[in-house]
């Protein structure tokens, strides 16, 4: 009875997180009169193919889609080489000092966004930076960082020190051996930061809606609001075809690397 309570449960709750993905796909495919009806439907009646071709003939969901990817990879792999070695540092340096970075990271992520836009956008004027993709590039770092050193130090602490002293009986510095030694043992933990990243940045709105001010530098969030607005019931089928496309990537990485993300977090949570 347990079991079949706790099975219960656990389907519903998947049908409660797929519900509105379930209805965003069947949304793109449904014509304005089907949108429009009282007794919505699950599966369209007429489907079409319409929506797409009005989402890509309304806004420039290519040029955005492009500026989101250049970010996002940009994001990701800035991230890893700056966590790579600071998650190195932290976890074979035991000191004082390095327990409190590592408890500052975690408490890092306890304040809201609101309260580190306002410096954060300072500095990018001072920088000349705002309304730039650098820009926004170094505050989605800022972002995921903190998240990306806490998973790595935690896959540092996972590999035998014993191969870090055969190495430097054999010669090698710090910089060798995390290069040639450790960096190699750390790929799944990489993998998975590296990936989280993405996902990250691609998905993020608040920042880009912030930094970003001209048209022809939006990224896909904010592509996506201007099909909400005065004419949102007509623009709700363009809408839904362009958000099923933006979420398609997430989608996609996010089922390569649950694996390792998880191992991730678990090999993240192993205290020194």
């Amino acid at each position: 009875m347990k079991s079949t309570l706790k099975y219960a449960g656990l389907l519903g709750y998947i049908v409660f997180l797929a519900f509105p993905l379930l209805w965003l796909l069947s949304t793109a495919f449904k014509t304005p009169r089907e949108m429009a009806t009282l007794h919505p439907r699950w599966i369209p009646k007429h489907p079409t193919l319409r929506n797409f071709s009005d989402a890509f003939a309304a806004q420039d969901l290519t040029g955005s889609a492009v500026r989101s990817l250049i970010v996002a990879v940009s994001v990701a792999v800035l991230t890893v080489v700056i966590a790579l070695p600071a998650a190195y540092a932290l976890a074979r340096r035991r000191s004082v000092f390095n327990r409190i970075a590592i408890g500052w990271v975690l408490v890092s992520q306890v304040f809201p966004v609101v309260l580190i836009i306002i410096p954060l956008f300072i500095i990018l004027r001072r920088l000349d930076l705002v309304n730039t993709l650098p820009g926004l590039v170094l505050v989605h770092v800022t972002f995921v960082l903190p998240f990306a050193l806490w998973m790595l130090q935690g896959y540092v602490r996972g590999v035998p020190r014993e191969l870090e002293e055969a190495a430097s009986v054999d010669g090698a510095g710090r910089v060798r051996t995390l290069v040639s030694v450790v960096a190699p043992l750390l790929a799944p933990g990489v993998v998975a930061a590296l990936l989280f990243s993405f996902i990250s940045s691609w998905n993020e709105f608040f920042f880009a809606l912030v930094i970003l001010k001209d048209p022809d530098k939006a990224t896909l969030p904010l592509t996506l609001v201007k099909f909400t607005g005065a004419e949102q019931a007509a623009r709700l089928g363009p809408l839904a075809a362009a958000s099923l496309l933006a979420t398609i990537p997430s989608l996609i990485f996010f089922a390569i690397i649950q694996r390792r993300l998880r191992s991730g977090l678990t090999a993240g949570a192993v205290k020194g």
